[in-house]
């Protein structure tokens, strides 16, 4: 999976935010709509479509959607 599929994955976990949001640079928990259960969507998302595990505390060590990536990469 590239970033840019990764990106598009990502904002797919989202109702209500506009799409011209999500970049890689984007700081995820800066979102209006970010929450734990969109942590959770992502840890699916994640699992379902790159076969990898992430943890709640992953994301503690990511800032941004590019960095939650190459964490996913990595496992």
């Amino acid at each position: 999976m590239t970033l840019d599929e990764f990106i598009k994955k990502f904002a797919e976990q989202f109702d209500e935010t506009d799409m011209g949001e999500f970049k890689a640079d984007t700081i995820y928990r800066n979102l209006d709509e970010w929450s734990s259960m969109h942590a959770l969507l992502i840890i699916s998302m994640i699992d379902d479509e790159m076969g990898k595990t992430l943890k709640a505390q992953d994301f503690k060590s990511a800032n941004t959607i590019e960095d939650l990536y190459k964490l996913a990469q990595t496992k």
